[in-house]
């Protein structure tokens, strides 16, 4: 089963991928994104205050703003995880369920 990336998991890639101060082409191959895709997210999170450019180091780097979005999707995803995980157990036991259910109607 193939796992797309939404908007939030590009974005939180892309900002651990700043926070080590790189330059584009390593933002690119350490984040798996195309050129153009890339230019999209930095321009929006660079509007969105996430990250800046310092051009004497012709680099990116992480804003404060950024790292409180790092942390903050850091947990989204862990509870994210959490509640997958307990979602797939009840679908499990129902599927169970649905299984001794049809099995019952076999033997009347």
């Amino acid at each position: 089963m193939v796992n797309y990336r939404g908007k939030l998991d590009i974005a939180a890639d892309i900002l651990n991928v700043v926070s080590r101060n790189p330059r584009k082409t390593q933002i690119m191959y350490q984040a798996n994104l195309s050129f153009q895709i890339l230019e999209k997210y930095l321009a929006e999170l660079s509007e969105a205050s996430l990250m800046c450019f310092e051009d004497g180091n012709q680099c990116y780097a992480l804003t404060q703003k950024g790292q409180q979005f790092l942390d903050a999707y850091r947990e989204y995803a862990k509870t994210n995880r959490n509640v997958e995980k307990v979602l797939s157990n009840f679908n499990i036991k129902k599927a169970n369920l649905e299984r001794f259910l049809a099995n019952e109607h076999q033997i009347e």
